[in-house]
């Protein structure tokens, strides 16, 4: 576990502005080849699960408007962070509804483990958002249709219809 100051920063050169720096010395400590997940914890609040992202001249953690909204953060904000490895297999916890419908059909899974970390995390990202029981189980039964109709190929604008169809049942 690693904690300390930092303030929030602001690219101007793409969508993905706000961040906080973190230094070398504390980076290098979190990343084996290519894992880089951390749980990050802004002012107490978290844990958040983030990835440890290099630019050209520095290690960068990314700051949500969510995170940013919540805590009244703005460019220039002094916040306290506290970093610690995510041992998680995700990336990210993975959510009741979800794991339950993996565990009961084998090709679900299959297919699933196939993606790539970063399009496993997005999925489970979709899933996670949502708040209501009932919904983010129909998106993960949506998930799981897509999955299984394109044969582990992901096609978002084909898998948000999919949701939008489910969200309707």
């Amino acid at each position: 576990m690693e904690s300390f100051q930092a303030i929030i920063q602001k690219f101007d050169f793409n969508h993905w502005q706000y961040h906080l720096a973190v230094s070398d010395q504390i980076a290098t400590k979190f990343i084996d080849r290519d894992h880089r997940r951390v749980l990050v914890w802004i002012d107490s609040l978290g844990p958040f699960h983030m990835a440890l992202i290099k630019s050209k001249h520095y290690w960068y953690l990314m700051v949500n408007r969510q995170i940013r909204e919540k805590l009244r953060l703005e460019e220039g904000s002094a916040v306290r962070v506290r970093l610690e490895k995510d041992e998680s297999e995700f990336g990210l916890e993975m959510p009741e509804e979800f794991g339950v419908l993996m565990d009961q059909d084998e090709e679900d899974r299959m297919y699933f483990n196939r993606l790539t970390p970063g399009k496993q995390r997005s999925l489970i990202h979709l899933v996670v958002k949502v708040k209501n029981p009932e919904s983010r189980m129909k998106k993960s039964l949506a998930i799981m249709h897509h999955l299984r109709l394109s044969k582990g190929k992901l096609d978002f604008k084909q898998l948000n219809e999919l949701i939008k169809y489910y969200n309707n049942l």
